[in-house]
């Protein structure tokens, strides 16, 4: 049965169809109540929304079978992260999306209010020709404080540079040499910097730190006409205070996109010409939708294939880099750790993951997560994200420790994993021929592993093959690829054999009482 998820506002048709071109079962409920969705919610394993959509408490734990929110934008105000990161769920976003059309949508506004453009508009609607009223400032050589100089405060600081503005910035996580590059002055006090500013933007997340932060007494200490500009969160600016400062001339204009509640169909700056409102139009861009809605799709569609979710919220952020080296081995993991479950029957209490070559350096954090995955899911025993993967282990009283080889026993590279004493190992070439087990319970073998598998493991002696062969045959089961792997100082062999065909318990029980000094067997399914 495929896997349903639930979009919940607008996405783009593109998104869409990635998400139905991968065989998910994809309904589209707009405009849902929250009872509606808590109603709807327990059916689907993903869910996807932007910024109207409230995904409480409520919502999580109503969803017995979800295992990714999508936010088709950047933040995830209207997400309860931490209610999600408890039931395991991964919370996604697509940070990258309209970082174009929010820096424009800056500069826009920045030039609205410098230019009086808006008004000037309305007055010649309105059948005037009012040229000296709506005299305007020049951005040139003007000085632009940027508060927040992640990738939209970036974007905001070349552009301004183009037109010849002076910048200085405040962010307290911007590098020196980032800030550099950027042409940006940075300081480190808030106060300091307002009375610098010819113009004021904020590109600052929406915390228990910027809510508010600036107020009267930052106000006071700006200079007179200042510009205020806020395309980022709303709250950000006290706006009930900005609105005094506005009418006392001290602010000579605002530029404001975002609300601290939304829709806002009033508000203390309402009453002013001067004052430049837009409904939260940042990301509202043919273009930005667009890679919102691919973003957001690609990485819903990762996280419930098991794959690395890379723009996870909560989770550690997985650097391009890593999730390039690494990425391409959590789907073998997830199949070395279903193996494992089926080899061995029982929940191990010890668990050993060894990156090896090219992997050696690499953050295995993921590694372990999928492996954990293939291990715990098999038969339902538990279901696991890389959210979750550590809580679930200690649940399960399952210890894990990884550690790094240098070399790869002549691979590239290679995972390795040890649960309770048993082994397996795969190394991956590239996507084309996908994972291939190099070792299994100290066994060397060399084998693509099927979705149907028989590994034997006897005494090595002349004729096991031939009774083998014998009972697949009779029973109508085909032999597609197989692999032997001998250990001579204990005269033991192991036969990893993939299969096709019907091989039922008679076809099990024959071969066990027919193969004589056979130690193990066993039927693996992937």
């Amino acid at each position: 049965m495929a896997k349903k998820v639930l979009v919940a506002e607008n996405l783009a048709d593109a998104g869409l169809a990635i998400l139905r071109g991968k065989g998910y079962e994809v309904d589209v409920k707009l405009d849902m109540t929250p009872e509606e969705l808590v109603a709807a919610i327990p059916e689907y394993a993903a869910l996807i929304v932007r910024s109207a959509t409230k995904v409480d408490r409520a919502v999580i734990e109503a969803g017995e079978r979800l295992r990714i929110i999508g936010r088709a934008g950047v933040g995830v105000d209207n997400v309860d992260v931490d209610a999600a990161t408890e039931r395991g769920v991964i919370v996604c976003n697509a940070p990258t999306s309209n970082i174009v059309s929010a820096a424009e949508q800056t500069m826009g506004l920045i030039l609205a209010c410098a230019r009086k453009t808006p008004q000037a508009n309305a007055s010649m609607h309105a059948g005037k020709w009012e040229r000296g009223k709506f005299t305007g400032i020049e951005l040139y050589e003007k000085t632009l404080a940027i508060f927040g100089l992640g990738r939209i405060g970036g974007l905001v600081a070349e552009r301004a540079r183009a037109f010849g503005m002076k910048l200085v910035g405040y962010d307290p996580y911007c590098s020196p040499e980032r800030a550099e590059q950027l042409g940006v002055t940075l300081y480190e006090d808030v106060d300091a910097i307002v009375p610098l500013a010819d113009f004021i933007t904020v590109h600052l997340p929406k915390t228990k730190e910027t809510i508010g932060m600036f107020g009267p007494d930052q106000y006071a200490r700006m200079k007179d006409g200042v510009v205020l500009v806020n395309a980022a969160r709303g709250g950000i600016y006290d706006v009930k205070s900005l609105a005094d400062f506005l009418a006392a001339g001290k602010i000579g204009a605002v530029g404001m996109d975002v609300w601290e509640s939304e829709p806002c169909m009033d508000s203390p700056l309402h009453e002013f010409d001067n004052a430049i409102l837009t409904p939260h139009l940042g990301a509202s861009t043919k273009e930005a939708q667009l890679r919102a809605g691919v973003q957001t799709a690609e990485a819903v569609a990762a996280g419930l294939a098991g794959s690395i979710v890379p723009t996870a919220v909560n989770m550690a952020p997985v650097p391009p880099e890593v999730m390039d080296a690494v990425g391409p081995y959590v789907p073998a993991c997830q199949m070395m750790g279903s193996m494992l479950a089926q080899i061995a029957g029982t929940i191990p209490q010890y668990l050993m993951l060894t990156a090896s070559g090219s992997l050696a350096n690499a953050d295995s954090s993921i590694l372990v997560a999928g492996t954990l995955k293939g291990l715990l899911s098999y038969q339902n025993r538990a279901t696991v994200t890389p959210v979750n993967a550590d809580s679930v282990a200690k649940r399960h009283g399952i210890r894990v420790e990884t550690q790094a080889k240098p070399d790869a026993d002549g691979y590239a590279s290679a995972v390795s994993v040890v649960a309770d004493g048993t082994e397996v190992a795969c190394t991956l070439g590239d996507a084309a021929q996908g994972a291939r087990i190099v070792s299994l319970l100290g066994y060397k073998v060399d084998i693509a592993p099927a979705r149907q598998s028989l590994i034997f493991e006897y005494v090595d002696a002349p004729g096991r093959m031939g009774t083998i062969g014998t009972i697949l045959g009779e029973a109508g089961i085909n032999i597609t690829t197989m692999q032997i792997g001998a250990k001579p100082e204990e005269q033991c062999a192991l036969v990893y054999m993939n299969v096709t065909g019907d091989v039922d318990e008679a076809v099990l029980d024959r071969l066990r009482a027919d193969i004589s000094e056979l130690k193990n067997l066993w039927y693996v399914k992937l």
